[in-house]
């Protein structure tokens, strides 16, 4: 262990010291992470949880329902849909003149479960 100079706060270590072979085994797979950030910035917007937490309950939406289910118009439901395409978290096909979405794979779908099952514990 390598120690070093006492802090006062009490969420913190009251000293400084680390396990040299721990950080040395963690710290290089710490660049796995990169990007992960990303995921959670797309779905730190409360429209695009709502619209990402109704594809788990369908399968695909219509833009249209999508936007009647939240609340808001399809401009803006069209909005945040390309921006979770764009982040791979949705994928999308068109028939016709109406556009599907649809959650990109099943981790999306278990994200939001998780997240979900977290947020109501007591």
């Amino acid at each position: 262990m390598v120690k070093s100079a006492n802090h006062t706060s009490q969420d913190t270590c009251e000293t400084y010291c680390y396990d040299e072979a721990v950080v040395n085994r963690v710290q290089p797979r710490i660049a796995e992470a990169e990007g992960v950030e990303l995921i959670f910035k797309a779905l730190a917007d409360a429209t695009r949880v709502k619209i990402t937490y109704a594809l788990t309950l369908e399968d695909e939406l219509c833009v249209c329902d999508i936007a009647n289910i939240i609340g808001c118009t399809t401009a803006t439901a069209s909005h945040h849909l390309r921006l979770l395409r764009n982040m791979k978290l949705a994928k999308y096909r068109k028939e016709g003149k109406l556009v599907f979405y649809s959650l990109a794979d099943d981790h999306v779908r278990q994200l939001v479960s998780i997240a979900l099952v977290h947020a109501n514990e007591e």
